[in-house]
């Protein structure tokens, strides 16, 4: 069986849905000798912002000289994206290896896993394998029931909470910081950034020994540097130029910052690694002579709305040309407004042949702008955006869109 095979077996499972619950994969853990113990676990949830978090950890610790595995989702081009050690993609030949360990392991035991139960039973034996030290782990949803929670977390971090997954997680604000703060376990450090007061009561409820870094470091600041599109941020007494770039890049980095310090990281190696951090898809800016293109992975209301902070720094609304597709399980009639406050010129695009997509006629119902334009080619929505001779070109609203952009133009 070649990869690609391999692969649409594994996607497979995503027929069996979304089943929030611990006993699939328990039984998986145990099965194969519960590798989820072998390394220390960074466990991180939140609604926005994991995947920045956990790849700023990565990268530091690397540059630490520390052992590291990351595991988040979605990918944005290959499924092998999800799952890393030191740096480095899984390959080919070991998705094929341990997937084969895992199917095995599903068929003794006689349980019909999802699509993500079966990738974090994989992860963690890979991880085992690979005698790594450290494990950043990203929770896929919510948190309390997510196939992630098995493990013992050294630390726990949790971003900030927003209204997204309520089908699955609850209406409100509390509801959701409940699910998320299931990660929380006897033992581990605790970090958080947000200062809602719902987010806050649900934190409490499981522990009052928690940092809360945006309390914590108050005193800080940032400035973006829109030259060369760094976050410069100053925290006690000293300056550090964060590679991410953004406001909410900026809770990201006081997330990570506080985890490094936590594990006694020196600040000279925060400083170098703060530099060297790649998050492809969140504000990941592509410059050449012509013109400068932003893709950003914002696919729900704080997701934009964070974008809009960062555009409305930097550009005003007739200087921004957004291309946007949004997936129909989101919330898009309270995207669109926030979309259209931050550009005057905006295509949208076409993600049909995604089981969850639309085309650009659909979204157009959730817009009011009389700019609105509908390309549902994202190659020809590219060269419409490109001809308006605007200073940024933004793609957002699915990472599916990004995705494609990157398949098709690219890296074509």
């Amino acid at each position: 069986m070649d990869i690609n095979q391999l692969l649409d077996e594994l996607y497979s499972y995503s027929m069996h849905g979304i089943k929030l619950g611990l006993s699939n994969i328990e039984k998986l853990c145990e099965e194969m000798g519960n590798p989820e113990k072998d390394y220390k676990v960074i466990h991180v949830g939140g609604t926005n912002g994991k995947g920045s978090t956990s790849t700023t950890i990565e990268t530091v610790l690397i540059e630490n000289g520390n052992s590291v595995g990351k595991y988040t989702s979605p990918h944005i081009l290959k499924f092998n994206e999800r799952i890393r050690v030191n740096g480095e993609d899984i390959s080919d030949s070991e998705i094929a290896y341990y997937y084969k360990i895992v199917k095995e392991a599903v068929n003794k035991i006689g349980i019909t896993p999802t699509f993500f139960e079966v990738t974090t039973a994989m992860m963690f034996k890979y991880f085992s394998d690979k005698k790594i030290e450290y494990a950043i782990v990203e929770v896929g949803l919510g948190g309390k029931y997510d196939a992630t929670n098995v493990v013992l977390p050294e630390m726990v971090v949790i971003t900030n909470v927003s209204l997204d997954h309520t089908e699955f997680l609850g209406n409100n604000v509390y509801e959701i910081s409940k699910e998320k703060a299931g990660i929380i376990k006897n033992g581990a450090a605790v970090v958080v950034s947000s200062l809602d007061l719902d987010f806050i009561t649900a934190i409490e409820e499981k522990t009052t020994d928690y940092v809360n870094v945006l309390s914590k470091y108050s005193e800080s600041k940032y400035e973006l540097d829109f030259k060369n599109f760094i976050t410069e941020i100053t925290l006690e007494k000293e300056k550090y130029e964060f590679s991410l770039f953004g406001g909410y890049q900026y809770n990201n980095f006081l997330c990570a910052y506080e985890v490094l310090k936590k594990l006694s990281v020196p600040n000279s190696i925060i400083k170098s690694g703060m530099k060297k951090v790649v998050w492809p898809c969140r504000f990941e800016v592509l410059k050449t002579e012509e013109e400068i293109t932003v893709l950003d992975g914002a696919h729900n209301f704080d997701g934009v709305s964070k974008l809009k902070e960062i555009l409305k720094d930097g550009y005003e609304s007739d200087e921004v040309v957004t291309i946007v597709s949004i997936l129909k399980d989101k919330d898009i009639n309270k995207m669109a407004p926030v979309i259209e406050s931050f550009s005057n010129n905006i295509i949208l695009t076409s993600l049909e042949e995604n089981k969850r997509g639309m085309t650009g006629e659909e979204l157009a119902k959730s817009f009011v702008s009389k700019n609105i334009i509908i390309e549902n080619k994202i190659s020809k929505a590219y060269e419409l955006a490109k001809s308006m001779n605007k200073k940024v070109i933004v793609l957002c609203g699915s990472f599916y869109l990004l995705s494609k952009f990157k398949e098709e133009i690219f890296n074509g």
